[in-house]
């Protein structure tokens, strides 16, 4: 897989050269983003979802991991095709000094946001197991089976509950 560096992809994206495609949550694109780049979330990538494939196209996420899944995904599909990952991914682009459009509100990622939650489920059945009753032990248990089923599926119900929240949309 090719990637390539935030000075690299702005004289590109300068002379027009390239199609940027972001593959983070609707969420963190609302929140900030890359003058140009078109919003397609990592679950939903697909050959028939890019607006063309007559362009090279560059692929970034937050900080580069989704970025060069997405970037395998597609070349899965279609070996031939010219696509690259960002890499450090908005978060370099930040720091080599280019312009990200921002909004005023901060919307955690969804993974964190995942994580709180269960991090709060699983540490509040402990405390009410402790404390109140002793068949509230069974949160944890719960969260630590979800997890584990995230962990070997790739589907997480708790990510796709958050995602439908009204600040995530």
């Amino acid at each position: 897989m090719k990637t390539i560096t935030a000075w690299e992809l702005k004289k590109k994206l300068d002379k027009d050269e390239i199609l940027l495609i972001d593959v983070r949550e609707p969420a963190e694109h609302r929140s900030e983003c890359i003058d140009g780049a078109c919003l397609i979330p990592l679950g939903e990538i697909s050959i028939e979802k890019l607006p063309s494939t007559k362009r090279p196209i560059v692929i970034h996420c937050r900080s580069g991991k989704r970025s060069a899944d997405a970037c395998a995904k597609l070349l899965a599909s279609s070996p031939s095709l010219d696509v690259t990952s960002l890499e450090g991914g908005i978060v370099a682009w930040s720091q080599a000094g280019f312009n990200v459009k921002r909004s005023g509100s901060t919307i955690l990622p969804l993974d964190r946001q995942t994580q709180i939650t269960a991090g709060f489920i699983a540490f509040s059945g402990t405390i009410l197991g402790a404390l109140i009753n002793p068949g509230f032990y069974i949160l944890p248990g719960f969260i630590g089976a979800g997890l584990m089923f995230a962990g070997l599926t790739g589907w997480c119900g708790m990510a796709k509950l958050l995602a439908k929240m009204p600040w995530n949309r």
